[in-house]
């Protein structure tokens, strides 16, 4: 296993990655409130989690990954009770959502999915562990944490909380950034609130007990990593840190990762701004899910990515490059034997690739290498000077690449109807294939006019038609 450096934020600096338990890494990921459909600028960070699991993967660490569901916070109540349904019928539709726009931005599935709801006795116990070693207090049957009580309060976001008036407290799941209170572990519910029956009384969790009690029931006490997007540093994270600590005693995360926002215009993609796009949205406007993939990971995840439609296109412009080439290794013939600089050169291609995402996943200079590869490739193919021995070699960083990025497989169509989305009729391969033999048939007898009907019909179709160079012929949906 080589080097890996990740920039934690716990102590603002990239430091040398190593796991508490060799050869295997526990990461706790925060997934979405399911109040509403997840929007792309959620998904930013959700991309980067899944590069970060199948970069580790690679190295050959074995993965633990939990994702929390929370599907129990202010907001879900509040529409459950206006639509005069359970919490459990109001969020299923949307974890179904969120999952299925997963698999169509090929995410691996985590190695558990969790729901709040399902971890009440988790939270009550570790609740009930807070309130023996005197870090709350009770008042109208809700319980809250007294921050004042964990001296090491803020080291996360680095928040001031010596101006803090005891006793102040805060009610809401979310609340603005630098209003650092005592914050709600259990809350008694209001009049008409669904609500459950537990040893510390009646009522629901607050946001934040939910990540930690089910964070170290799945994972342990201590956990390796801990990520999520960089809104969530506070106070969500600094109140699980707190939480956490007081009850055990124990370093609650090792390394904290912390995605940036993705921007629209300039400006932080969100429902309160009201300049959001869901996937199946950007979908129906015949945007290609592995375009947004590639567009999301592309920029390093400490970095802000401005989302555009130019962006989509010089993404899906990307991503057919690298199909193109990955095609051309497969199709065409080249000269036995084997040129020993260009071997060299794809050498260093792959360990620029890798050593780029050991630093810190800087996607970036990853995809860097792997496009001056497949420059240079295709300018020795195109001169005749690629041999027979490098197809191989070229084959294995794209398929390293690929096992990152998740981009070269031509399955945009199947996901997008996996999600339910119709483009309208689609031309069957097979019947693709019968009239890319009937256009080649036309050619060899020299009958232009009929190869470039069929050529036209295909392109009507949505399929494009490329002859390459030693006299074969590839097509791909648009």
């Amino acid at each position: 296993m080589r080097e890996i450096l990740l920039h934690n934020t716990l102590g603002g600096r990239t430091e040398p990655f190593v796991p508490l338990h060799p050869g295997e890494v526990r990461i706790y990921t925060c997934g979405p409130t399911v109040y509403d459909y997840a929007h792309i600028g959620n998904f930013r960070t959700f991309v980067f989690q899944d590069i970060l699991r199948r970069f580790l993967r690679s190295q050959g660490y074995r993965i633990i990954q939990v994702m929390n569901l929370t599907d129990v916070d202010d907001r879900i109540i509040l529409r459950a009770a206006e639509a005069g349904i359970t919490i459990r019928e109001y969020t299923d539709r949307f974890i179904a959502a969120f999952l299925a726009d997963r698999q169509a931005l090929s995410l691996e599935p985590p190695e558990h999915f969790v729901r709040a709801t399902d971890r009440i006795d988790d939270m009550v116990r570790l609740i009930q562990r807070l309130v023996e070693k005197g870090y709350t207090y009770a008042t109208d049957g809700s319980i809250y944490f007294r921050i004042s009580k964990f001296s090491n309060y803020g080291k996360l976001s680095k928040i001031d909380v010596s101006g803090l008036q005891a006793g102040a407290r805060v009610d809401a799941d979310r609340y603005e950034k630098a209003d650092a209170r005592d914050f709600a572990l259990w809350k008694a519910p209001k009049p008409g609130e669904q609500f459950w029956e537990t040893p510390i009384g009646p009522g629901r969790p607050g946001w934040h007990i939910e990540c930690s009690a089910m964070a170290m029931a799945l994972l342990g006490e201590t956990i390796d990593i801990h990520s999520g997007g960089i809104d969530l540093c506070f106070p969500h994270h600094e109140n699980e840190i707190a939480q956490s600590e007081a009850a055990t005693g124990k370093q609650f995360v090792r390394y904290w990762l912390h995605a940036e926002h993705l921007l629209v215009d300039h400006e932080k993609m969100s429902k309160s701004l009201g300049n959001f796009a869901t996937l199946p949205e950007l979908l129906k406007e015949g945007i290609r899910p592995s375009s947004v993939r590639f567009l999301l990971a592309s920029v390093p995840y400490r970095r802000q990515l401005n989302f555009s439609a130019d962006g989509l296109q010089q993404a899906a412009s990307s991503v057919e490059r690298l199909r193109n080439f990955a095609a051309r290794l497969e199709v065409e013939s080249f000269p036995a034997g084997s040129d020993p600089a260009m071997a060299r050169a794809i050498a260093e291609f792959g360990e620029r690739f890798e050593a780029a995402l050991a630093d810190d996943l800087n996607t970036a200079q990853a995809l860097a290498a792997v496009f001056d590869m497949v420059r240079e490739a295709n300018s020795a193919m195109d001169r005749g000077a690629f041999r027979a021995d490098q197809r191989a070699a070229a084959r294995g960083v794209l398929d390293a690449f690929d096992a990152i990025f998740s981009v070269l497989n031509d399955d945009d169509a199947a996901r997008v109807a996996a999600l339910g989305i119709s483009r309208g009729p689609t031309t069957a391969d097979a019947e693709i294939e019968a009239l890319v033999a009937e256009r080649q048939a036309a050619r060899k007898r020299k009958d232009f006019k009929a190869s470039d009907k069929i050529r036209q019909e295909l392109a009507e179709r949505g399929i494009l038609v490329e002859d390459i160079k030693d006299g074969g012929v590839r097509w791909k949906r648009k």
